[in-house]
């Protein structure tokens, strides 16, 4: 079988540092290809460094194929899950394959209802009745559901969206490599790109120094009112993790709404599937 490459898929989990392809592929020409490759009809799924390594030494492996995927978007919920499931990914690792997780089964849902909206409108009720009025589509996932795909609190899911929307390259490459914690990258990920730049250049201390001066200054600007009757125990100025704290309180809240429409569009969606 000729085992074709699709660069989508190849990109779409994060590679390996130098450091553990040199190890796999130490592995591998000692002990072997012990795990099958995943195919997707002839497309290669999982183990793309172990395909390399066995191509480039001549090395016997395994094939296996998944018969359930249906599309791409199938193929990379399993590559998600699969790598979700593995403990050497790290936290920002794990938040962005939640967030991408979240990303493709929202948009099916919002395809099923708008499809579920098409053929009711292409039923027309019996005279005299009104049409019935169908759940509004709803992210089949919540920030808490998505933190514990992850295994990550709902504040880490928060931080870890910021610095994909706002970050640098360079600083996203800071918190993968383990340079700046998420939640420092976080703050830093509030500055100019410029200072970004500049804060990851000087290396681990001028970017702990970044983040501590956007903190300081966060809470200079806080009026004294809010100091005293808003900020945390005993009138002391709010600090970051009294906002994480208020902000998981109201998120807790929401969640129990959220929840109701999530069931009910559930329900739908299981009608559609049994009708169709």
């Amino acid at each position: 079988m000729q085992i074709k490459i699709n660069d989508v898929l190849r990109a779409y989990i994060e590679p390996l540092t130098e450091a553990e392809y040199a190890a796999l592929e130490r592995s591998i020409l000692v002990e072997g290809c012990r795990d099958a490759l995943v195919l997707w009809e002839d497309v290669l799924v999982d183990g793309h460094n172990r395909y390399q390594i066995c191509q480039q030494h001549g090395i016997p492996f395994k094939v296996t194929e998944n018969t359930s995927f249906r599309s791409l978007d199938d193929v990379k919920l399993w590559m998600i899950d699969n790598n979700l499931g593995r403990r050497s990914i790290s936290d920002y690792q794990r938040g962005v394959l939640a967030l991408r997780k979240k990303e493709i089964v929202t948009a099916r849902v919002v395809e099923l209802a708008a499809q579920a909206a098409a053929e009711d409108a292409a039923i027309a009720p019996p005279e005299g009745e009104e049409p019935k009025v169908k759940p509004a589509a709803m992210p089949l996932t919540s920030r808490e559901d998505i933190a514990r795909a992850a295994r990550l609190s709902s504040a880490t899911i928060s931080q870890i969206e910021k610095i994909q929307k706002t970050a640098t390259p360079e600083l996203v490459e800071a918190v993968r490599s383990g340079t700046i914690s998420i939640n420092a990258a976080a703050t830093v990920a509030s500055l100019p790109e410029a200072d970004q730049v500049a804060a990851v250049a000087g290396g681990k201390k001028e970017l702990q120094k970044a983040a501590k001066e956007v903190r300081d200054l966060r809470a200079a600007s806080r009026p004294a009112k809010e100091a005293k009757e808003g900020g945390g125990e005993y009138g002391r100025p709010l600090t970051e993790v009294d906002e994480l704290r208020a902000e998981n309180a109201s998120l807790k809240e929401k969640n129990a709404a959220l929840r109701a429409e999530i069931t009910a569009l559930q329900l739908r969606i299981s009608e559609l599937v049994d009708a169709s």
